[in-house]
């Protein structure tokens, strides 16, 4: 018996210290492919309301999306491609999530790490929709995906899903300005 409880403790012992090895193999070295921790930037509409009027050089792609919303989802890689492609360019892509609030955590997040997004992305958390739509486009009837591309002198709303040489045509249209 006196030997059960010392064979015990080691077993436990042993068990806790193979834990923490294989916790730190498990560990993913950061490079400029994986995203570090994904913190949130979460604003009423009055707090997007600036990211969709600048009035500088820059070209801004904005994307309402959703991580619900498959035609959200399936159009990503094609915003996060016209980022890498036209950052040096003077085009900004802003994606702003239209997710629920108490899916931030659970859902958001991972998706975005999973999703290595490298794009600006804003969580719009206001529920007065009815107030908030009208104001990004008159023509808009809330549906996403929805994007807003413009620069300082040209403004143009799409309430429809792009492919990549879609979404491309039309950024070269604010860039052959």
């Amino acid at each position: 018996m006196k030997y059960l409880k010392y064979i015990i403790v080691l077993v436990l012992f042993g068990c806790n210290n193979q834990n923490k090895s294989e916790q730190v193999e498990q560990v993913i070295p950061e490079t400029d492919q994986t995203p570090k921790e994904v913190s949130l930037e979460v604003y009423d509409f009055k707090g997007v309301e600036p990211y969709l009027n600048k009035k500088d050089d820059t070209v801004y792609v904005v994307n309402f999306w959703a991580t619900w919303c498959a035609p959200c989802v399936k159009e990503l890689p094609y915003f996060e491609k016209i980022n890498k492609t036209y950052k040096d360019k003077n085009v900004e892509v802003i994606l702003v999530s239209l997710d629920f609030p108490n899916q931030y955590e659970s859902k958001l997040k991972p998706f975005i790490q999973k999703e290595k997004l490298h794009s600006k992305i804003l969580v719009l958390n206001d529920p007065d929709s009815n107030a908030w739509i009208p104001k990004v486009s008159e023509n808009w009837s809330g549906a996403i995906p929805a994007t807003l591309i413009y620069n300082k002198d040209k403004r143009q709303f799409y309430e429809k899903s792009f492919n990549y040489n879609e979404l491309e045509t039309e950024l070269k249209q604010f860039l052959n300005q």
